[in-house]
C-alpha cells in the first residue's frame, strides 16, 4: 500500500470534509454499487419471462444466475489487486465500459448461451468495479468521520438499489424482459461520463513487481464452474460422468491451492485459513448466501409460472428482502455489541430453520404466508452474514497487515 496510507496519514489530496466535489465523487461511486444491486434484483424477477421467450430449460436458466455469481466471485480478488497495480480510476472506467457492452449484449440475446456469456462477463466486470470503487473511497476520503460517512452512504445506496430493483424489474419486465438489460446500460453510461469528469487518481499506484495472480483466478473460477456443471447435469447424465466432472473440478481447486502456495502475490493468503473462527464464518456465509440465492430462484419461478403472479406483483412481494437489507445492517451491530457475535448468529440460524420450515408447509400457498416466509428467510440471512463478513474482512485485513513488507 502507499506509504501515506500505511502510516495512517490521509492519502494525497484526500477529502477532509464533504465538499460539493466530494459528494460528486461519492455519488459516482455509490451509483455504481446501486447499479449492481439494481441489476441483480431486476434479473431475478425477469427470469420466467426470459425462459418463456427463449425456450430455456430450468438448467439453462439457473446458469443465467450462476454465471454472474461465478464471474464475480472468481475475479473480485483479482480486481482489488488490479486496481492497486494499474490505477483505480483506470480500472473503474475500463470495467464500467465492459459492463455497458455486455449488459447490452444480454438485451440482444437470441439464445441461452448469449445470456450466460453476457451475465458471466457482467459478473467479472462487477468483480473489478466493486474493489476499485471501495479503494477509491479509501484513497479519496480521509480516515475518520468523513470516510465512515462515505462508506455508510455507499452501503445504504447499494441496499437501496437492490430494493428498487425488485419493483423496477417487475415494471420493466412487463414492458419486455430485455429492458432489464438495457436500463442498466443507460444508467452505467451516465455514471461513466460522470466518472470521467470527477474521478482522479488520488494516491500512488502500487509497484507492479509482484504482478497479478491470473493462474489463481483461472483455476479458482474454472474449478467452481466445473463443479456447478456437474451438479446441474447430474440428473441428466450417468453417475460416472458426474463423478468424473466433479473430480475434474476438485482437481482444479487443488491446483488453485498449489498456485497460491507458490505465488508471489496470491489471491488468498492460505495462512488465514488456520483461524478456526474465520473458517466457520466462511462456511456459514457460503451456506446462508447459497440458500438465499437458491430460494429466490425457485420462488420467482413458483410465483410466476405456477401461481400466475405478474412480474410486477412478484417484484412488489419480494421488496421485503430489500427493506430487510437496509434495516438489518442498522440493527445488527447493536445486537452484536449487546449480545456478541455467537448469540446473534445462532438467532439467525434459528430463524433459518423457521423460514425453511414455513416454505414447505402446504399453507404457504397463500401470498401472505409466502411473503412472511421470505421475510424470515431474508432476516435470518442478514444477521449471520453481517457477522461473518466482519470476521472474514477482519481476518483478511490482519493477515495482510502481518504479511505486508514494512
Amino acid at each position: 500500500m502507499p506509504a501515506d496510507a500505511a502510516d495512517g496519514a490521509p492519502p494525497r489530496h484526500a477529502f477532509t470534509a464533504m465538499t460539493p466535489e466530494a459528494w460528486a465523487v461519492l455519488g459516482v461511486l455509490s451509483g455504481t454499487i446501486f447499479l449492481e444491486g439494481l441489476d441483480v434484483s431486476m434479473m431475478g424477477v425477469a427470469l420466467p419471462s426470459m425462459r418463456a421467450d427463449l425456450g430455456l430449460s430450468t438448467g439453462t436458466l439457473q446458469w443465467v444466475v450462476s454465471a454472474y455469481v461465478l464471474g464475480y466471485g472468481g475475479f473480485v480478488l483479482v480486481g482489488g489487486r488490479a486496481a492497486d497495480l494499474f490505477g483505480r480510476r483506470r480500472m473503474f472506467l475500463l470495467w464500467l465500459g465492459v459492463f455497458i457492452a455486455f449488459s447490452g449484449l444480454g438485451g440482444l440475446a437470441v439464445g441461452g448461451w448469449m445470456l450466460i456469456v453476457a451475465r458471466f462477463v457482467t459478473g467479472v466486470s462487477a468483480g473489478f468495479l466493486t474493489p476499485a470503487s471501495l479503494s477509491i473511497i479509501t484513497t479519496s476520503f480521509a480516515a475518520g468521520e468523513v470516510r465512515n460517512r462515505a462508506l455508510l452512504v455507499y452501503g445504504g445506496v447499494g441496499a437501496g438499489g437492490f430494493t428498487l430493483g425488485m419493483v423496477a424489474g417487475g415494471l420493466l419486465t412487463t414492458a419486455g424482459w430485455r429492458w432489464v438489460f438495457f436500463a442498466p446500460v443507460i444508467i452505467a453510461a451516465v455514471l461513466w461520463a460522470l466518472a470521467v469528469r470527477h474521478l482522479t487518481e488520488r494516491s500512488a499506484v502500487v509497484g507492479r513487481s509482484r504482478g497479478v495472480d491470473v493462474a489463481g483466478a483461472a483455476t479458482l473460477t474454472g474449478g467452481m464452474l466445473v463443479i456447478v456443471l456437474a451438479l446441474v447435469r447430474a440428473p441428466e447424465v450417468p453417475a460416472a460422468v458426474t463423478l468424473a466432472t466433479s473430480s475434474a473440478g476438485a482437481l482444479a481447486l487443488a491446483a488453485f491451492v498449489g498456485v497460491e502456495r507458490r505465488s508471489r502475490s496470491p489471491l488468498i493468503r492460505l495462512g488465514i485459513l488456520r483461524s478456526a473462527p474465520l473458517v466457520r464464518a466462511d462456511l456459514g456465509a457460503l451456506l446462508f448466501v447459497g440458500a438465499f440465492i437458491g430460494f429466490q430462484f425457485v420462488l420467482v419461478l413458483y410465483l410466476q409460472e405456477l401461481r400466475g403472479w405478474t412480474p410486477l406483483v412478484t417484484g412488489l412481494a419480494l421488496t421485503v428482502a430489500g427493506v430487510d437489507m437496509i434495516v438489518a445492517p442498522t440493527v445488527t451491530p447493536w445486537f452484536v455489541r449487546r449480545y456478541g457475535n455467537l448469540p446473534v448468529a445462532l438467532a439467525g440460524m434459528l430463524l433459518a430453520v423457521a423460514a425453511d420450515a414455513t416454505t414447505v408447509v402446504p399453507k404457504t400457498r397463500s401470498g401472505a404466508a409466502i411473503r412472511a416466509a421470505f421475510r424470515l428467510m431474508r432476516i435470518r440471512d442478514s444477521f449471520p452474514v453481517i457477522c461473518n463478513s466482519a470476521l472474514v474482512q477482519g481476518g483478511m485485513f490482519t493477515e495482510t497487515r502481518e504479511s505486508s513488507p514494512q
